[in-house]
């Protein structure tokens, strides 16, 4: 246990620095919408997070050759995306309480929330119109995915009975590991990265996302996913076999990674992966 604290430690004062990065990309994006009746909105929506996602396409960036900075407003948008998700998720799913605090269409009413969520929207658009590796269809492939999970969950929230785990995979696979996906595929090519290096880091973040997801629902057992829940094995031992499952998508996701140059950047990469279903919260 000790060894495990020590190692998200340590990552996690590697990655502050492209966390930092990541939040004063996203204050001078705001900037620019100060005038308008949304600012205090955003500014709230965007006040907390891990900023797991763009960290990803900013080390992806780097380990695939490129600069940090060339990256800082791909990495917003991906941020932006996720933040709009999560207006959307917490409406639907009747959330009260997100990162310790009020869910925000309890906070600021769902009238205004939903009217965020499309202003957030707007904004990405206009980041990916701007973009000159043509982001745009990262993005866009990544906001439909996320819907159909959504969408996917929906319906098998709605029914009974013991949810097969390959349905359980496919639903996270669209919902959450998209945008990983999306992260470090957008992350490779503003470094204009060859091929195989986009497709490597591609599978990393799709492998990624799946870990990281599967670790938020056994995390959140008692008040998180509800299909999780219904996930059964031959020995009911639903939680324990789900662990083992996130433990090879994240050693999937590492493999992934073997054939690129070893750098810093790698290495982070390699080490959230193991941070991803290690830990605590």
């Amino acid at each position: 246990m000790q060894s495990v604290n020590k190692a998200a430690g340590d990552l996690l004062n590697k990655i502050s620095v492209y966390a930092k990065m990541v939040d004063e990309a996203l204050n001078v994006e705001l900037l620019n919408h100060s005038d308008s009746a949304f600012y205090e909105l955003l500014r709230h929506a965007l006040d907390s997070g891990k900023r797991i996602r763009p960290i990803i396409l900013l080390l992806s960036t780097k380990a695939a050759g490129g600069r940090e900075k060339d990256a800082l407003r791909e990495a917003v948008a991906v941020e932006l995306l996720h933040t709009e998700s999560i207006i959307h998720d917490d409406i639907i799913d009747d959330e009260t309480v997100r990162r310790n605090r009020p869910a925000f269409h309890l906070k600021y009413g769902f009238n205004p929330a939903l009217l965020t969520a499309d202003f957030v929207f707007g904004i990405i658009l206009d980041i990916a119109s701007h973009s000159k590796k043509m982001v745009g269809e990262e993005l866009s492939r990544a906001a439909l995915q996320m819907c159909e999970g959504e969408i996917m969950e929906m319906k098998m929230e709605a029914e009974e009975g013991e949810v097969p785990l390959d349905k359980y995979l496919l639903i996270i696979k669209k919902k959450t590991a998209s945008l990983f996906q999306a992260a470090a595929t957008i992350g490779a090519k503003v470094a204009s990265a060859d091929e195989k290096v986009v497709e490597a880091l591609s599978k990393y973040g799709f492998n990624i996302g799946v870990a990281y997801q599967i670790q938020d629902d056994i995390l959140d057992w008692g008040d998180g996913s509800k299909i999780a829940r219904r996930i059964k094995d031959k020995e009911d031992a639903s939680k324990k076999m789900l662990a083992e499952v996130a433990v090879k998508y994240a050693l999937e996701a590492k493999m992934s990674l073997k054939d690129l140059p070893n750098s810093e950047a790698k290495q982070i990469l390699c080490e959230i992966a193991d941070f991803a279903v290690n830990r605590f919260s």
